[in-house]
C-alpha cells in the first residue's frame, strides 16, 4: 500500500458460515484433535464442504485411538457450533466421509530430528508478516473493520437474546476506505452480504445490519447511504455449502492482511505447526508487530524463506517502507535473529504453538487478534519483545 497521496484501498472479510471457512474449520478441528492427543503429531488436513457432504483428505501421523468415526463426529460438531441445520446442509444428516492416511515416510525423514540434525522445515516456501499504526491491533484498517463487523454480527446472532433472528451463518463484508497523506479517513462504501430466512425481506435485512457497521466503524466513517451496499442481489437465501462448495485454504487473503500486504502463498488451516507456512507467517507477524510495537517503524513488512528439511531460514528480509525511526533495517533483521529462534523448532516453542489452539484462528482472520493466556491462543499476537528491541535501539 501507498504511503503518500490520496487513494481508495478495499478489503473484505468473510463469517465462520461461509464454504470455504466452514472447511477450514473443520481442518483446524481435526489438527486440535491429533495435538490434544499428541503435541508432536503430524498434520495436514483439507477438506470439502457441499450439499449435505463433507469431505476429509490428506496425511497424519499421530495417536492411532483418533478414529474416522471420531473424525467424522468432530466435523458434525463442528458445523453445529457454526449453526447449520437447514435443509440443503445439516450437522445431523450430512454424509461425512474421512480419507486421511500416514504421512510420507520420504517427508518425515526430511523434516524429523535426528542424532546431531535438528528438526527440518515441513516443507520449501516463503512467508510475510506485516504490522502497521493504522489500527490499534497495528493491523491495515479495511481488514481490521471488515472482520470486525462480521465477528459482530456473529456475537448477535449467536446470542439468546438475538436482535437479528433470521440472520444465518453464510456472511461477507467489504470495506472500502479513503486514504489521505497514507493514512485512513473514512469509508467510501461498505458491503455486506449475508445469508437470510425467507421471511425477511432485504429492508429488515438492511436496517439490523446498519447499526452494527455503524458501532463497528470510527465515529463519522459511516459511507453515504447510496454507498452502502446490503445484499446487493436482493435476497440470499440458499448460502452456505449448499449454495457454493467450500475447500480449506481459499481465503489466504481474508486470514492475513486483506491484501495490504504481499503474501507467500501457502494456507493456514489443516496444518500441523511444523508446516512452516503456518508457524513462520506467524512468527513472521510476531517479529513485524514487535517492530512496529516498540516504536521502531511506523510500518514493518517482513518475508522468511525456507527449504524443505532444513530447519535455519534462508533468509529474513526487513522492510520498514520509509517510515522508520533512525533505524537500520539491517540491524533490525539481525536483531530479530538474536532474540528469536527461527527453526521451525525453535517458532513452535517460543510462540507455544504444539497445543489444540487452532479452532479460533479458522473464522475472522489469525492476525490483529487479542491473545488469552488462559487458553494459551494467538502468542504470535504479544509484544513481548518491545523491551529488547527498544534497547537494543536505544529507546
Amino acid at each position: 500500500m501507498r504511503d503518500r497521496g490520496e487513494f481508495l484501498f478495499t478489503s473484505e472479510s468473510v463469517s465462520e458460515g461461509h464454504p470455504d471457512k466452514v472447511a477450514d474449520r473443520i481442518s483446524d478441528t481435526v489438527v486440535d484433535a491429533y495435538l490434544a492427543a499428541d503435541p508432536y503429531a503430524r498434520v495436514a488436513c483439507e477438506t470439502l464442504v457441499t450439499t449435505n457432504r463433507i469431505i476429509l483428505a490428506g496425511e497424519v501421523r499421530g495417536p492411532e485411538t483418533i478414529t474416522k468415526e471420531q473424525l467424522a463426529h468432530l466435523a458434525r460438531m463442528a458445523v453445529h457450533d457454526i449453526g447449520y441445520d437447514q435443509e440443503g446442509f445439516s450437522w445431523k444428516n450430512a454424509e461425512v466421509s474421512v480419507h486421511l492416511h500416514a504421512q510420507s515416510a520420504h517427508i518425515a525423514v526430511g523434516v524429523d530430528a535426528a542424532g546431531d540434525k535438528d528438526e527440518g522445515a515441513g516443507d520449501q516456501g516463503i512467508m510475510f508478516g506485516y504490522a502497521c499504526t493504522e489500527t490499534e491491533a497495528l493491523m491495515p484498517a479495511p481488514i481490521y473493520y471488515s472482520h470486525l463487523i462480521l465477528r459482530r454480527i456473529s456475537e448477535l446472532r449467536r446470542a439468546a437474546d438475538s436482535q437479528v433472528k433470521g440472520l444465518l451463518p453464510d456472511a461477507k463484508s467489504q470495506v472500502t476506505l479513503k486514504y489521505v497523506n497514507g493514512k485512513p479517513v473514512g469509508a467510501t462504501s461498505v458491503v455486506v452480504s449475508i445469508q437470510h430466512e425467507e421471511s425477511l425481506s432485504l429492508a429488515q435485512v438492511r436496517e439490523m445490519i446498519r447499526p452494527i457497521v455503524q458501532a463497528a466503524l470510527p465515529e463519522g466513517w459511516m459511507p453515504a447511504e447510496k454507498d452502502f451496499y446490503v445484499n446487493p442481489t436482493g435476497i440470499f437465501v440458499i448460502g452456505g455449502p449448499d449454495g457454493d462448495c467450500g475447500l480449506t485454504g481459499r481465503k489466504i487473503i481474508v486470514d492475513t492482511y486483506g491484501g495490504a500486504a504481499p503474501h507467500g502463498g501457502g494456507a493456514f488451516s489443516g496444518k500441523d505447526p511444523t508446516k512452516v507456512d503456518r508457524s513462520a507467517a506467524y512468527v513472521s507477524r510476531y517479529l513485524a508487530k514487535n517492530v512496529v510495537a516498540a516504536g521502531l517503524a511506523e510500518r514493518c513488512t517482513l518475508q522468511l524463506s525456507y527449504a524443505i528439511g532444513v530447519s535455519q531460514p534462508l533468509s529474513l528480509y526487513v522492510d520498514l517502507h520509509g517510515t522508520g525511526k533512525d533505524v537500520d533495517e539491517e540491524k533490525v533483521a539481525k536483531t530479530l535473529r538474536d532474540l528469536v529462534n527461527l527453526t521451525p523448532r525453535g517458532i513452535r516453542e517460543h510462540l507455544q504453538l504444539n497445543r489444540p489452539i487452532y479452532v479460533p484462528t479458522s473464522s475472522f482472520g489469525h492476525f490483529g487478534r487479542t491473545p488469552d493466556a488462559e487458553l494459551g491462543t494467538f502468542t504470535w499476537e504479544k509484544s513481548d519483545l518491545v523491551p529488547a528491541l527498544k534497547s537494543a535501539f536505544g529507546r
